[in-house]
């Protein structure tokens, strides 16, 4: 019987290419097909941060995703992918899906791996996230001892963006994006706008630190993570 491809997930971490770990880049310099997402098209940034390390006859294999938060537009773009990828797979080839940050730390990538894994060898490859990424942009422990963690997507609605940020004495606000002023305004309901501060693109070459007491109105932090300390250490 011929050879079946592997199919592997990498994390590409958060923006820098030198935070590509050795094994994410060996795998992406062998590996005959890379495919990675893009937004309605437009140019990827798993794909940027890879770029140095893709040879140029690598067989490129862009996965276009919605931007949307609807789940069934998502599901049809997986389906859609997942036969190119299998083809490849069944012909022999290996094919390297890049995730931003960890592929299965709210990556793109699970869903493939639901609809593939079962069938085809799989391989996960960690990367570096953007929550380690920004607690290292701005010189400060994510939690210490018995501190609580939450990370909190942001399109939450708004009473449980304030449960979830009230329960805990560090936490992580991901997906920020659109949804900024109603956090803003819900941290201003808690009290705890002196004590955030916003990371835009972590680690890149434009990454922006801001405290959210310094955000102009009207202004949004696209592509960033808002981490709050309340806890009891002294940071």
């Amino acid at each position: 019987m011929s050879r079946r491809g592997i199919f592997y997930g990498v994390g590409v971490g958060p923006g820098d290419p030198e935070l590509i770990t050795i094994k994410a880049w060996r795998i992406i310099s062998q590996t005959e097909v890379i495919a990675f997402p893009t937004a309605n098209g437009n140019a990827s940034l798993a794909r940027k941060i890879a770029g140095p390390f893709i040879p140029d006859d690598t067989i490129e294999l862009p996965v276009v995703l919605p931007m949307s938060s609807e789940r069934e537009a998502a599901c049809k773009a997986y389906d859609l992918a997942c036969p190119a990828i299998a083809s490849h797979l069944e012909q022999g080839r290996d094919v390297t899906f890049l995730c931003e940050g960890d592929p299965f730390f709210y990556g793109s990538f699970m869903y493939l791996f639901a609809r593939l894994a079962r069938s085809h060898e799989t391989v996960i490859v960690p990367g570096v996230t953007s929550l380690t990424a920004c607690a290292a942009a701005i010189g400060r422990p994510l939690a210490a001892r018995n501190d609580v963690l939450k990370i909190v997507p942001a399109p939450l609605s708004r009473k449980r963006l304030r449960a979830e940020i009230n329960s805990g004495e560090s936490i992580a606000i991901i997906k920020v994006g659109r949804h900024f002023e109603k956090i803003r305004g819900v941290l201003a309901e808690l009290g705890l706008t002196d004590k955030a501060l916003i990371i835009e693109k972590a680690t890149g070459d434009d990454q922006r630190i801001s405290a959210l007491a310094d955000v102009a109105p009207g202004e949004q932090p696209y592509f960033s993570t808002i981490l709050v300390y309340k806890g009891g250490e002294d940071w």
